[in-house]
C-alpha cells in the first residue's frame, strides 16, 4: 500500500467526517435547537460504526486510520457531555452521578494513555464497544425524556470498559492500535518479551 493510499481513503474520510460532526454539534447545542443535535448525534454514531466496517471491508486498516477513529470519538463525547450541559442543564444536574461516572470513565484512560505514551490510545476495544453502543441509546432516551435507566445501565459498563483500557495501558509496553482486549494485551506483551 503507497503512502497516499494509507491516507486518503474512505474509511479515513468517514472519520474526519465525524471529527467535524463535533463543532456542528456544539453549534446546534449553543443554537438551543436538540432535535437536530440528537440527529447529528445519531449520524455521528452511525459514521463511527461505517468508518471501522468499511477498514475492514476495504482493507484499508490503517494506523492512522485507527488513531483519526480515536479522535473522532473523543470530540464526538466531548460534545456530547458540553452539548448535554447546554441543551438539558436540570436533567444533567438531576442525572449527575451517571453523567459524571460517564465522563470519568471515558476521560480517565485517556488521561493515563497521555501520561503513559504521550499520545491517545486507539484499542477499540469489545468492552468499549459494547458501552459506547449502550450510552448512546440511554443518552437519547434520557434526553429526548423517555427514560432514565438506561443511562444509568451505561454508567456500569463504561466504567468496566474504562477499566479494562487502564489496564490494557498499564500492561502494554508500548503504545498499539486496535487491542481488543485485556487479555490480547497480555498475549501481546507476551510476545514482545520472548
Amino acid at each position: 500500500m503507497s503512502r497516499d493510499s494509507a491516507v486518503v481513503n474512505w474509511p479515513n474520510a468517514v472519520s474526519l467526517l465525524r471529527l467535524l460532526m463535533a463543532p456542528m454539534m456544539l453549534w446546534l447545542a449553543l443554537e438551543h435547537r436538540p432535535l437536530a443535535y440528537l440527529a447529528v448525534l445519531l449520524f455521528a454514531g452511525f459514521t463511527d460504526v461505517l468508518d471501522g466496517f468499511l477498514a475492514r471491508r476495504l482493507g484499508q486498516t490503517t494506523e492512522l486510520g485507527s488513531h483519526l477513529d480515536s479522535w473522532g470519538d473523543f470530540t464526538i463525547y466531548s460534545s456530547m457531555a458540553a452539548g448535554a450541559w447546554l441543551l438539558w442543564p436540570d436533567t444533567v444536574v438531576r442525572e449527575w452521578l451517571p453523567f459524571c461516572v460517564i465522563v470519568a470513565s471515558f476521560s480517565l484512560p485517556v488521561l493515563v494513555g497521555l501520561y503513559k505514551f504521550g499520545r491517545l490510545t486507539s484499542y477499540h476495544t469489545w468492552s468499549v464497544k459494547l458501552a459506547v453502543a449502550i450510552t448512546y441509546a440511554g443518552y437519547v432516551l434520557l434526553f429526548a425524556d423517555i427514560t432514565p435507566w438506561l443511562f444509568r445501565v451505561a454508567a456500569l459498563f463504561c466504567v468496566a470498559a474504562a477499566i479494562e483500557e487502564i489496564l490494557i495501558t498499564l500492561v502494554m509496553q508500548h503504545e498499539r492500535a486496535d487491542v481488543r482486549s485485556l487479555r490480547a494485551a497480555l498475549r501481546m506483551r507476551e510476545h514482545d518479551r520472548s
